[in-house]
């Protein structure tokens, strides 16, 4: 926090000075004059310092994007809907556990229905208790039998998970609970989970529903239009 906020401050001063100079470049004609007139400036406009964080933390965060970008929009088998050759490619970190994440369903599902060129990719990242480390190893089984977004609807359609809930969005989407259970426990699986918040870590995302679009980070429960700006945003942006 401290790095990003130096770099802040030198993003402003450097902002700051690059305006007085081009405005009175002969009244300031050595460093003292130049960190007063920085200084007065930033007291007198304290609301761009948290502009230049925001842009500063922007452009980090689509530094790790672009680094990660593979890695982030390839899906585990099945964990995905929508386009196979898409112009957008929106990525949702979730939780089954989280009220905020069931928020964001109808949103996504919306997307997906008005989107043509739009895919979604989901990474599972069960931070929220061992019942969200059961859904997530069973959603991911099902990805695996090609029936992930059935399930996925199924579970989200229901209270937070626990083994009835997870039964029951199994039997509905016609795979057995038992092995669905004994098979979600395998190497390949857990290696995903591990990968998934290992991913998230790298890139930033702090919680859950975390959503990245483009080279764009989106935190939190933030609506279908964030959601659609976003996305307009990229496939704009080429």
């Amino acid at each position: 926090m401290r790095t990003l906020w130096i770099g802040g401050l030198a993003a402003v001063a450097g902002a700051a000075a690059g305006v007085v100079g081009s405005a009175a470049a002969s009244e300031v004609t050595d460093k003292a004059t130049i960190e007063k007139v920085v200084h007065d400036y930033l007291l007198a406009h304290p609301e761009i310092l948290t502009e230049a964080m925001g842009k500063l933390q922007e452009r980090q965060a689509a530094a790790s994007i672009q680094a990660e970008r593979a890695a982030i929009e390839t899906p585990f088998a099945g964990a995905w809907a929508g386009s196979a050759k898409p112009r957008v490619t929106l990525v949702m970190f979730s939780d089954y556990s989280c009220i905020y994440c069931h928020k964001s369903a109808p949103d996504i599902e919306r997307l997906l229905a008005e989107t043509p060129d739009l895919k979604v990719v989901w990474r599972e990242i069960p931070v929220l208790g061992p019942q969200s480390v059961v859904a997530a190893r069973a959603a991911l089984e099902a990805a695996r039998e090609g029936k992930y977004l059935a399930f996925h609807r199924a579970l989200f359609a229901s209270a937070r998970p626990d083994d009835a809930t997870i039964a029951a969005a199994a039997t509905k989407v016609g795979l057995d609970p038992a092995k669905l259970s004994a098979r979600g426990k395998g190497d390949d699986v857990t290696k995903e989970i591990g990968d998934n918040l290992h991913l998230a870590a790298k890139i930033g995302v702090d919680g859950t529903p975390a959503f990245v679009i483009g080279d764009q980070m989106l935190s939190g429960a933030v609506g279908y239009d964030a959601l659609r700006k976003a996305i307009d945003k990229a496939r704009a942006a080429g």
